[in-house]
């Protein structure tokens, strides 16, 4: 049974679809702003509640030479532009226990990364900031068992969590996705499926992650005929030459197609 709440005028949890969508990283304040621009008004068009996504800093790169962000000054600065400017949304990854209450300054969701998901400290620091909470499954983690992160935050009296999906590890280099698992998550909280993610192909490019991202919209059309409450999905103009997960990234020109379709398996689903 889904614990709906709202993120500012976005509805969690009450049948109504959402989205979580922008780039993977920060790469300038500008990119920032095109983006959560160019997301926005296709959300607008498709009446589809919207919030942007961005990273101040991708602490779990492969490489230690792959580019990181901004850090988090400057990161949470353009965070909370975008927002005043756009009224959005937005959301950031935390990696750390001392970084949630700055980033929760500057933005309405923070994100716990898959691969620290199980990490106690950092879920209820983020708990104690009031701000929807976000927790990524880790790849290792059983969709049964993310019953303990979730209580992790709402001890904290936070009731504002939510879960995604994003593939769990199948061999080495590659991810798969047990479309089982929604059903059992949303027992516990809200759950978004990540479709980006979940085609990436991990550390398998050389030092950075490759991605087969033709299989974006089948399994994000699965995922919605299953039964989800958002979508999460990085989004990029020019995926080639993004600095953070662009082989795993949606180009921006294919974001419109492929929503008209997700809202109508929604609606074809029973969802409002």
């Amino acid at each position: 049974m889904s614990h709906s709440f709202e993120i500012g005028p976005v509805q969690v949890g009450t049948g109504r679809l959402f989205l979580i969508a922008g780039p993977c990283v920060i790469e300038s304040e500008t990119h920032a702003r095109k983006m959560a621009d160019a997301i926005q008004r296709i959300a607008s068009d498709l009446k589809i509640p919207y919030i942007f996504k961005a990273s101040y800093d991708k602490a779990n790169r492969t490489s230690v030479k792959s580019f990181r962000g901004p850090g988090i000054a400057e990161g949470t600065r353009i965070l909370g532009q975008v927002a005043r400017d756009t009224g959005l949304p937005v959301l950031t990854d935390v990696h750390e226990p001392s970084h949630c209450e700055i980033a929760a300054e500057a933005v309405d969701v923070l994100q716990i990364p898959a691969f620290l998901c199980r990490q106690t400290d950092l879920l209820v620091a983020a708990g104690k900031t009031g701000r929807a909470v976000n927790i990524k499954k880790g790849q290792f983690v059983a969709p049964w068992d993310m019953t303990h992160p979730v209580e992790k935050v709402r001890s904290t009296g936070n009731e504002r969590v939510f879960l995604t999906e994003r593939g769990a590890s199948f061999g080495y280099n590659t991810l798969v996705v047990d479309f089982r698992s929604l059903p059992v998550m949303r027992q516990q909280a809200p759950v978004v499926f990540d479709g980006t993610h979940s085609v990436q192909q991990p550390s398998a490019a050389g030092g950075v992650s490759g991605g087969q991202p033709e299989f974006i919209p089948l399994l994000a059309r699965a995922a919605v005929a299953a039964g989800v409450d958002g979508l999460f999905l990085e989004v990029h103009d020019d995926p080639a030459n993004a600095k953070s997960d662009g082989a795993n990234a949606l180009r921006l020109d294919l974001l419109k197609s492929l929503l008209e379709r997700l809202l109508a398996i929604h609606g074809a689903a029973g969802g409002s």
